[in-house]
């Protein structure tokens, strides 16, 4: 076992304030796994394979492939074919109908639900070990918190997470949410931070749960506010506004009985307002005004920048914001260890990185600057999976590459090679319309093809929009000055459609933390954003 002793570029060194140093004894298992990985990265994506394949081997899926516990990176290679999510589909649902040795010989323990894009939900399982190889990875990130801010461990920490169990499958296994899981595998001092019960998490109707959120929280010293999209953060903060004066005489007179809370019966009032307090609210709806903030965490990859810059405005202050990780239902990839770039994982699942040959590479292989597809091996059944999306390598932490998401890599706009990314869309917009609430583009298709693009709140020009897109993405500019891409077409949103639109997702059982804001979408999709219709 590696001593942290030898640690080569140590992120968690032994000395820092009381909190930090209290942490670090909790979490002394991921800080051995790191320093593996950093003193040595091959050989730690080979435990983890023998790991995985210990469970994998034994399997109906082990022995179609022929899999063996000794089996080295390069072998498992030859012996699993990447696959998308698609192709698995007949296997998951074998494990969901309650089949046992189906990908791996351990208990589930449960299914995470989670969208894709369109059609039917992921029903992905839930190991003992791959929650162990998540919430190490989790942990690090709160150490790296504690290490950088003491003041962090004081006061309360608000996270927004969707229900850990919604409903079941045929055979009786539960389905839920990954925030809500990790919500209540956390250790029980971490959930004694939270000003939100939990059981309020799970109430059904999105603008009762907003409401009632704010209420308890609004009352606590948050000093941390964590969501997966900056997104969330924006809408909470428009709640706030928008029920501001319910809000505030509630707090004041201690009650639950006003905004949506109005309409509740005196049964369900009692038990979610449990553990509410009073509190006279100060003179404006802004967060960092009512709350002792020192730190936004979310998301920053990808479309998600777009929102960034808006977080001051709405919370109050100018505050630091942490990126979350590069993770997803299916796991944790990367891992935040100070501000900058999330640093690649290797203690958890076994991580390939496929180039735009088509070239899988492993972690230690991979050039900086350069943009690769993600492909994962986890401890719950998803073998050389697919889980198309891209990031970019932006530097190093020793052997180790940060990476920063890019987006998923199937939404792109190209319909003459210009190859347009959510994350370029995400920043042309916040550069021609600083003031709108979101966007969503298509392709309109002619003899000169041309960029449709609806928009939500303030809009200038289609000739800024196109101005910003040239600047951002070299190819769009030279087919622009080539007549081979026509002027953008915009459109505006009533107020609201973008918010109604993933309420919709949500609806029909995508976990809320993982509704992604809609971009860029297919012409039949974006059609029915346009027209409010979401019945496909």
């Amino acid at each position: 076992m590696p001593s942290l002793a030898t640690l080569p570029a140590d992120p968690y060194p032994g000395q820092g304030n009381g909190p930090y140093r209290l942490m670090r004894l909790f979490a002394i298992g991921p800080l051995l796994t790191l320093a593996a990985s950093l003193r040595d990265p091959k050989a730690a994506q080979q435990a983890r394979l023998a790991r995985i394949l210990k469970d994998a081997a034994s399997s109906d899926f082990g022995r179609s492939h022929q899999l063996r516990p000794d089996m080295s990176l390069q072998q498992w290679r030859e012996a699993v074919p990447i696959r998308r999510h698609a192709e698995l589909i007949p296997w998951l649902d074998r494990v969901a109908d309650g089949e046992k040795n189906v990908l791996f010989s351990s208990p589930t323990l449960q299914l995470l639900e989670t969208s894709g894009t369109t059609g039917r939900p992921k029903w992905l399982p839930v190991t003992e070990t791959w929650s162990a190889s998540v919430a190490a990875a989790q942990r690090l990130w709160v150490l790296g918190l504690l290490r950088d801010d003491e003041g962090l461990a004081e006061g309360k920490a608000l996270s927004v997470v969707s229900p850990a169990i919604t409903h079941h499958s045929p055979a009786g296994i539960p389905i839920g949410s990954n925030t809500g899981r990790m919500f209540l595998a956390q250790p029980f001092w971490v959930r004694w931070r939270a000003p939100v019960p939990y059981p309020v998490y799970e109430i059904t109707d999105p603008e009762l749960r907003s409401y009632t959120i704010l209420r308890h929280a609004l009352t606590q010293p948050i000093r941390s506010w964590t969501s997966a999209n900056p997104s969330t953060l924006l809408a909470t903060c428009r709640n706030l506004r928008r029920w501001w004066e319910d809000l505030s005489a509630d707090c004041a007179d201690g009650s639950f009985a006003r905004g949506p809370a109005a309409a509740l019966d005196a049964s369900t009032r009692k038990r979610l307002s449990v553990g509410m307090q009073q509190k006279k609210l100060g003179p404006e709806p802004l967060p960092a005004k009512l709350w002792p903030l020192r730190i936004l965490n979310c998301w920053k990859g990808g479309s998600a920048a777009f929102f960034l810059d808006l977080l001051p405005a709405a919370v109050g202050a100018e505050l630091p914001v942490r990126e979350v990780g590069i993770t997803a239902s299916e796991g944790f990839f990367a891992v935040p260890m100070d501000q900058g770039d999330p640093v690649a994982w290797l203690g958890g699942h076994v991580l390939e990185f496929v180039d735009d040959a088509g070239v899988p590479h492993f972690a230690w292989e991979l050039l900086t600057g350069q943009e690769y597809r993600l492909v994962i091996s986890t401890e719950a059944g998803l073998y050389r999976y697919d889980l198309e999306d891209r990031v970019r390598v932006t530097g190093w932490m020793g052997p180790l590459p940060r990476l920063a998401f890019v987006g998923k890599s199937g939404n792109v706009l190209s319909a003459t090679g210009e190859k347009l990314t959510e994350e370029q869309l995400a920043l042309a917009c916040r550069q021609a319309f600083p003031g709108a609430v979101g966007a969503s583009a298509t392709l309109g298709w002619g003899e000169v093809p041309w960029l449709r693009v609806a928009v939500e709140g303030e809009s200038s020009s289609a000739e800024h929009l196109d101005a910003a897109l040239q600047r951002i993405n070299v190819e769009y500019a030279s087919k622009r000055e080539t007549g081979r891409l026509g002027l953008p077409e915009l459109l505006p949103l009533p107020p609201g459609r973008i918010a109604a639109y993933k309420a919709a997702r949500v609806a029909k059982g995508a976990p809320e933390a993982q509704v992604k804001d809609p971009w860029i979408l297919n012409s039949e999709n974006w059609q029915r954003l346009v027209e409010g219709e979401w019945s496909g």
